[in-house]
């Protein structure tokens, strides 16, 4: 039986690695990867090579997603839901809760009414934070005012939603929480990539306190396409690595490149102080800033995940957050995101290791 993939968010960090493996994993069957990209979307440089249609649609009108969703009653459908608008500022912003929400119930509808399976990727943030630094496992009802910030709270209801179809309706679902992503193929511009980019430029020379738990985008794409056949209906997978603090991770990314190890460090009380300020000069140089008064809370917040469902049922497996880091700045290198006077450095490194896939 031939099997559809169709891939929501597929220009995103994201959602172009999955398609990736999908390529990888089904070579060999009868297969279609049907790609979603926003329409107006200026980011199809990240399928460009890859084997899937793109069509374009908006997760938050369903009526634009008629075309993708129709399909032969004949295929095997899977949907793998990885749209979702990120954000890190203070400010709430409608677009957010449109896109989350009401987004994820619409493709919820196309699912049930397409007969397709569902893996839907969430976020750790949806899960609230225990105290004492106590390994924080999934959960099965999600209260959007137990987390903190606009995305969180989205996140949170709209798990609960899915999982309540599950429940009510049917629905063959499973949910998986990936924790902060880095890796290669990162053509957005997200915010963990961009903190790599600007300790590899040398244009971020301060350090702060805290640190968060970062898994590679890679590995969070190989549980998902694991997902599609190994993930238990109405289960959730938490999708983490291991913490890692700010200063460690300037630390690996300073010496692949050949910097010296940033020393000044800003208290944190100082750096909560001008968040708001920093904010409004990225808003008004139109950038994503870097730190914010919720981005400050996140790296200060317990970031202490239990990975062991997902490895266990899904076949988990994440590599090292230093291999993470270094691919990423190789692929940055190849992208032309980093300085040329570091190139005698990444081309000595690059010899030592299998060129990534593009």
């Amino acid at each position: 039986m031939k099997k559809i993939f169709i891939v929501t968010g597929a220009t995103g960090f994201l959602g172009n690695n999955v398609i990736r493996k999908i390529m990888e994993k089904y070579e060999d069957t009868d297969y279609e990867i049907r790609a979603l990209a926003h329409s107006g979307s200026h980011k199809e440089e990240a399928l460009e090579g890859l084997n899937c249609k793109i069509y374009q649609g908006n997760i938050a009108d369903i009526n634009s997603l008629k075309e993708i969703f129709e399909v032969s009653k004949s295929c095997n459908v899977i949907v793998i839901h990885c749209a979702a608008v990120v954000s890190i500022k203070a400010k709430k912003d409608p677009i957010i809760y449109s896109v989350n929400v009401e987004g994820t119930k619409n493709i919820v509808e196309k699912t049930l009414e397409t007969k397709a399976k569902l893996v839907y990727v969430n976020s750790v943030h949806a899960i609230p934070e225990k105290p004492n630094n106590e390994k924080i496992t999934e959960i099965s009802e999600f209260d959007p005012k137990k987390v903190k910030g606009a995305y969180a709270k989205t996140k949170a209801e709209a798990a609960n939603f899915v999982l309540d179809a599950v429940k009510t309706r049917d629905l063959d679902a499973c949910i998986v929480h990936p924790s902060g992503m880095i890796g290669p193929n990162d053509f957005g511009k997200t915010h963990l990539t961009k903190l790599i980019e600007d300790l590899a430029n040398g244009d971020f020379r301060v350090m702060v306190e805290g640190g968060y738990d970062f898994v590679d985008v890679r590995d969070v794409a190989d549980a998902i396409v694991s997902a599609i056949e190994k993930g238990k209906k109405g289960n959730c997978y938490i999708l983490s690595n291991k913490y890692c603090s700010v200063r460690n991770t300037a630390d690996i990314a300073c010496g692949f490149v050949g910097l010296k190890k940033i020393k000044f460090k800003i208290p944190m009380w100082v750096c909560k102080f001008f968040a708001p300020v920093c904010e409004l000069y990225y808003n008004m140089r139109k950038i994503p800033p870097l730190f914010t008064k919720l981005s400050l809370y996140t790296i200060t917040s317990n970031g202490n995940f239990n990975n062991s469902k997902a490895k266990n049922e899904l076949g988990f497996d994440p590599r090292s957050i230093k291999k993470s880091i270094e691919d990423t700045i190789l692929w940055l290198k190849d992208k032309g995101r980093v300085k040329e006077k570091f190139d005698a450095k990444l081309v000595t490194a690059n010899s030592k290791q299998k060129r990534l896939q593009v």
